[in-house]
């Protein structure tokens, strides 16, 4: 990367996009296959009469022509090496060389313009080797401008070369195409934007932090000259230190921790600390639907993280993104994920056709919440399955001898029904229990001697409803996000059964434990209270109630270690 400095101080300012273009290939970073192209045709000799420059915005299509028209007329060349900016070389770069023609397209469309090139082609260079001319946004042409212009490109005067620049190379005429060497300049990567823009911001002596340059080479969206503005603008915004905040403040962006924070609360079906963290970033400077792409944007990184783990290592991520997108990852299932995904998807269109942006931003994070809860599809199907009963004979039943018309659905099962000895028993699980509440899957994790999973479920679930192959529950504050995976995948080992554990927001019984600790409190109370229990405390001064049994049961009646003490 060379600076630019001639003609600086006598017009002013120079923005940073123009001052720090590449000079030399060297100094064309992210293109590496067209520098190697170029450089082995030049060494060869096999040079093209005609080369086509295609890429998105600010990828620096202009650019690499103006180094292509340099180095053909490099002293000693053509060569890729230029080690030296000769009057040529500097006049060439600057646009301002007589034999170098640089031409737009855009505005110049028609037969006309095209007939001037066909007639300046005749005339030898005056200065230079070759007569180049470039012509940005070729695309532009009108169809007459590249009909005349075939003849005269398929067979140029041997001094004569041709570069052109498209941003639709769609729109370019196969014929002319096929007459050039094309060259797709690829967007640059995030990494190595930061990098350039980092050693810009070294030579401009300005303090840049490493959340900003990420920020900045975020937006810039492949494009060098895209964040080479956004650098100026952010520069002018913070005089000679760059922070993170001013950038995400001039970009309307939010920190990338808080988009992190949505994303939970929004996983973890909180609608309502959704709102208020959307709010919240909204009142900061945030952009809905910006603030929307952003979580989409991570929904993706923790999909890629689950598929390939190894994309952690990416430096173009901040701290926050690998560590808390790692974890998400482990614990968020796939459908999950690509559900959220989609849901975003058509939210940000919403966004763009709503008049009051944050209005739909606040919606599409309420549909999101709550379809966190929801089963998948899957899962749906599965439980439908299972649930179902078991399907009917599929051999027709013998026809009556009287002509009638056909059984319809109705009469095949009843048909069916009348003849229970021709169907096959459904294959039963090994284990089966009539689970009617959650208190008797305490039970019987009870009996697995499950004693971890058995106080979880006891003090963390609060009870809803309970039916063949489905428990639906809440969670105390306290639960552990996995425990509803846990419990359902270790009643499926023991019972061969596909459960479902169903999570709601709000409601329920309250947990078990704690019905417990309830009956226990109400039964020593009453039992305290009753006169001939009272006179024997009077008794005997100091005697406490230690535990209280059922005259028919052998057992207490509430759960207590103090229970053995009897």
């Amino acid at each position: 990367m060379t600076e630019e400095t001639s003609g600086a101080s006598a017009h002013g300012y120079r923005v940073l996009a123009r001052k720090y273009r590449p000079q030399t290939f060297a100094d064309l970073i992210g293109q590496e296959a067209v520098v190697r192209t170029l450089s082995n045709a030049f060494a060869t000799g096999r040079i093209a009469q005609a080369y086509m420059l295609t890429g998105v915005r600010g990828v620096g299509k202009t650019t690499t022509a103006r180094l292509i028209a340099r180095a053909l007329n490099y002293p000693g060349g053509p060569s890729i090496d230029m080690p030296e900016v000769t009057p040529d070389c500097e006049a060439i770069l600057e646009s301002r060389h007589i034999d170098v023609i640089e031409m737009d397209a855009a505005s110049n469309t028609g037969v006309d313009d095209v007939r001037e090139i066909i007639e300046g082609v005749r005339y030898a260079p005056v200065q230079a080797r070759y007569k180049v001319y470039i012509i940005d946004e070729v695309h532009m042409l009108s169809k007459n401008a590249f009909n005349a212009l075939l003849k005269t490109l398929e067979e140029p005067p041997p001094h004569v070369k041709f570069i052109f620049a498209t941003t639709e190379i769609r729109k370019v005429p196969v014929t002319i195409l096929s007459r050039c060497q094309r060259f797709d300049l690829r967007r640059m990567e995030t990494q190595v934007l930061m990098q350039l823009f980092a050693k810009v911001a070294k030579a401009e002596k300005v303090a840049i932090e490493d959340e900003a340059l990420r920020m900045i080479a975020r937006a810039a969206e492949g494009s060098a000259r895209d964040g080479l503005s956004l650098l100026d603008q952010a520069i002018a915004y913070g005089s000679e230190e760059v922070k993170a905040a001013e950038v995400g403040a001039m970009l309307g962006l939010i920190d990338r921790a808080r988009v992190i924070d949505l994303f939970d609360a929004v996983m973890r079906g909180d609608a309502a600390a959704a709102i208020k963290e959307i709010e919240a970033q909204h009142e900061a400077g945030g952009d809905p639907h910006t603030m929307l792409s952003d979580l989409a944007d991570f929904v993706h990184w923790v999909t890629r993280l689950k598929v390939a783990p190894s994309a952690a290592a990416d430096a173009s991520r901040s701290e926050a993104e690998r560590v808390r997108g790692r974890e998400h990852a482990e614990k968020i299932s796939m459908p999950h994920l690509t559900r959220a995904w989609q849901m975003l998807l058509k939210g940000l269109k919403e966004i763009e056709l709503h008049s009051d942006q944050l209005m739909a931003a606040e919606m599409v994070l309420i549909r999101l919440s709550y379809a966190a809860s929801l089963p998948t599809g899957e899962d749906l199907v599965r439980l439908a399955r299972e649930t179902a009963p078991p399907s009917r004979d599929e051999r027709p039943s013998p026809r009556p001898e009287r002509d009638i018309p056909p059984p319809t659905v109705e009469d095949g099962q009843l048909a069916v029904a009348s003849e229970p000895q021709e169907r096959q028993p459904a294959e039963r699980p090994r284990e089966t229990r009539p689970f009617a509440h959650l208190r008797d899957v305490v039970a019987y994790i009870g009996e697995k001697r499950d004693i971890k999973l058995k106080n979880q479920v006891e003090t963390l679930m609060r009870p809803i409803r309970v039916s063949p192959g489905q428990i639906e529950v809440a969670l105390e504050a306290s639960a552990p996000p996995g425990l509803p995976g846990e419990l359902a995948r270790k009643l499926e080992a023991w019972t061969q059964m596909r459960w479902m554990v169903l999570v709601t927001k709000d409601g329920g019984e309250k947990p078990l434990a704690q019905q417990n600790k309830d009956q226990r409190d109400t039964i020593f109370r009453e039992t305290r209270e009753h006169p001939d229990v009272q006179a024997i405390l009077k008794r005997f001064p100091g005697a406490e109630i230690v535990d209280v049994r059922d005259f028919d049961a052998a057992a207490p009646l509430a759960d207590d270690p103090a229970a053995e003490k009897d």
